[in-house]
């Protein structure tokens, strides 16, 4: 249900084409004129009657529940001290036919057999108005409180008039007409809605403000096994009942994708740690001894290809060399045959170390300290932040220009490097296949399409790497075949753009 009334044209108004000429000798006399939303249709008049609807219950809001409404959005966020609604306005939409329909502070708890009860305004607009409500207006309120507000997953879609929805959590799939909504589907989202059944018509009541990414998918998955769980004793299968009894675990895992999609994507190094950049300073007696001391540091490389890129005074002694802290393999990717952990420059008695985390930091600091023991002494540490690395990025690239991000482009635009580029990237990618991964619970795409949840899942976490690729960008973007990995986990293989 809207959250604001739209105001309809009268028979005897101004057209709004703007002819001069009154609406019932213009545009409402030729249908192939006339927009969906001033014709007389099933759907026309479930919106009409759902915005009267709306104004009346707002005014008993506003007038008897007023002061309460602060309540109401702590008790809808599952959270004593939420983030202020004025901060989240798109909220309103999802909001506000929670307040005005389900919202009790004293509600008790309901047993699987009883129907759901209405919400204290919905209650008091009826002890006025229900002997004088239609039989749509009665079936409009039944549907907004008796019915489910679940995800639904977006199947297919005919922009501007409907969309074919899947509850993810009990399966069913409904058409439902839908007009300005339907511009901004697509395909592999997820909605958080309720839908109503009604005479002819089956529409969207209430729709949260942002359609939830493909791969994300993955809670909710997780929340189905969850809810298939609790019922599995009774023999039976999930039921929009059981969903109705279950509305506060669905709006819990509501929220938690929302405040995630919400907040920054934390920067992370290979090893999956926060990335926060550490510039680790030591005195060392001399170049060489200090060489000498941490060069094992550099798995699988040995000495002399160390030394291949060195810089001597002139006596022959080492003055500056510059090389990677490697260690053997990658705890997040299994396919790798080593990780740089970090950058290790030592020029005269002056050694810089330079890290991603704070753990990486810690370790490295213990290695040099181990090495080098009291020829070592560590004179300080600089970190910065990703959202500081940004800022004086963009102000260098300011000040130079974009020169190096078009000699990059112009390098990958070089076939023979591209291919290379391709190939090393759709390696890396294609070794996620055998990597655990904590979305699907620790185990690997492999073992997890095994199931038909974890196939659901992986299918959800591709979708949603699709989708990603879909952003347009540089010539130095490489791309990988998400249909290779499809092939490798005996999955689907996607011919038709996700737009379709």
């Amino acid at each position: 249900m809207r959250s604001h009334p739209r105001e309809k044209t009268g028979r005897n108004d101004p057209c709004p084409c703007g002819s001069g000429k009154k609406y019932k000798q213009c545009c409402l006399s030729n249908p192939s004129i006339a927009s969906p939303e001033t014709l007389d249709t099933p759907w026309s008049r479930q919106r009409d009657t759902s915005d009267r609807l709306t104004a009346d219950l707002m005014r008993i809001l506003h007038r008897d529940f007023g002061d309460s409404v602060l309540d109401a959005w702590a008790d809808f966020n599952q959270d004593d001290e939420p983030v202020s609604l004025s901060e989240m306005p798109h909220e309103i939409s999802i909001f506000s036919p929670y307040v005005l329909f389900e919202w009790d502070p004293e509600r008790p708890l309901r047993r699987s057999a009883e129907k759901p009860r209405s919400g204290i305004v919905v209650q008091a607009y009826l002890k006025k108005a229900a002997n004088s409500l239609s039989a749509l207006e009665h079936l409009i309120l039944e549907q907004a409180i008796a019915r489910p507000v679940s995800f639904y997953e977006i199947v297919r879609v005919n922009p501007g008039r409907s969309a074919v929805l899947r509850d993810v959590l009990i399966g069913e799939e409904t058409e439902i007409e839908e007009h300005s909504g339907s511009e901004m589907m697509r395909p592999g989202d997820v909605v958080y809605a309720q839908i109503w059944i009604l005479p002819e018509v089956a529409t969207m009541g209430r729709s949260a403000p942002i359609p939830i990414p493909p791969d994300r998918k993955v809670e909710i998955i997780k929340l189905r096994a969850q809810l298939q769980r609790k019922i599995k004793k009774q023999n039976r299968e999930l039921t929009a009942a059981d969903l109705t009894r279950y509305t506060d675990e669905i709006r819990t895992v509501y929220l938690d994708i929302r405040d995630a999609l919400s907040k920054p994507t934390k920067l992370q190094n290979t090893d999956g740690e926060p990335f926060l950049s550490h510039k680790i300073h030591f005195n060392t007696q001399s170049a060489q001894s200090t060489f000498d001391a941490l060069a094992p540091l550099a798995w699988g490389v040995t000495k002399e290809s160390l030394l291949e890129e060195v810089e001597r005074c002139p006596d022959g002694s080492l003055r500056s060399i510059e090389f990677a802290w490697i260690k053997k393999g990658n705890k997040m990717h299994q396919t790798w045959e080593n990780t740089v952990l970090g950058h290790l420059k030592i020029f005269g008695k002056t050694l810089l170390v330079e890290v991603n985390s704070a753990n990486r930091a810690r370790w490295i600091r213990e290695e040099i300290e181990q090495c080098l023991g009291s020829q070592a002494t560590h004179v300080g540490t600089e970190t910065e932040t990703p959202e500081q690395m940004m800022k004086q990025a963009k102000q260098r690239k300011a000040q130079r220009g974009a020169k190096e991000e078009i000699d990059q482009d112009d390098l990958l635009r070089e076939p023979e490097i591209r291919r290379q580029v391709e190939a090393q990237v759709q390696k890396q990618v294609e070794g996620w296949v055998r990597t655990k991964v904590p979305a699907l619970g620790g185990r690997t795409p492999l073992q997890a399409v095994a199931d038909p949840d974890g196939r659901e899942m992986v299918e959800a976490l591709l979708q949603g790497w699709e989708r990603k690729n879909e952003v347009p960008g540089s010539a130095s973007i490489v791309r990988p075949d998400i249909n290779a990995l499809r092939r490798l986990l005996n999955l689907p293989v996607k011919t038709e753009s996700p737009l379709k």
